[in-house]
């Protein structure tokens, strides 16, 4: 098992990034409060990790904090909720706005997040509750640890790139390009522009 990674940060394109260990590239999927945090490309960087093996592939999921990984590992046990799933979870609200919903039982918003229908939503309430006090431990002892906090600026179109990225956590293309086409790309990074349309698509 893969626990962590520490290594320069060469690539990103969420939902994927590239770290790069002592000359050996790894591909890491992550959630988009991971690539909040990011710092510059070149920077180096520490990942809680999670590998998922299956018969066609081993998939390195990384996070920035060790609540976020808790979650994950927490919500892949969860009847119906997959890696894939887990994931788009984590990127559309943090491992704290998730225990609020289900400590309030708002499935509301979580039926909001792209994959997760009303059943799914109940099935979380029902199966999370109970494990929440070990994911309230994770928040209060971990803390960020990717290194740096300087944005990556854009480099071709961020608003088409945060689209792709939308796609790649399970909106529809349709969907992914009206969320972000009233924010201004002015200044933003593709990461600016997700963070301000998940923002818009949960309250």
């Amino acid at each position: 098992m893969i626990g962590f990674l520490r290594g320069k940060l060469v690539h990103k394109s969420p939902p994927f990034l590239m770290l790069d260990v002592n000359g050996v590239g790894y591909e890491v999927e992550a959630p988009m409060t991971t690539f909040y945090d990011l710092p510059a490309i070149g920077s180096e960087i520490i990942l809680h990790t999670h590998l998922v093996v299956r018969e066609d592939a081993h998939i390195l999921f990384g996070f920035s904090t060790e609540a976020d990984r808790s979650m994950f590992r927490t919500l892949i046990k969860v009847n119906g909720v997959g890696p894939k799933l887990a994931l788009t979870i984590l990127s559309g609200q943090s491992a704290e706005e998730f225990h609020r919903c289900i400590h309030n039982n708002d499935t509301q918003a979580l039926v909001r997040l792209p994959g997760v229908g009303k059943k799914t939503a109940e099935r979380l309430v029902i199966e999370m509750r109970d494990r929440l006090p070990d994911l309230t431990e994770s928040f209060d002892s971990g803390g960020i640890s990717v290194a740096g906090a300087d944005k990556i600026k854009p480099v071709n179109n961020p608003k088409q790139e945060a689209i792709s990225a939308l796609c790649s956590l399970g909106y529809k293309p349709l969907d992914a390009g009206k969320m972000v086409q009233n924010i201004s790309a002015e200044d933003k990074s593709c990461e600016d522009i997700i963070r301000l349309a998940l923002q818009g698509t949960i309250r």
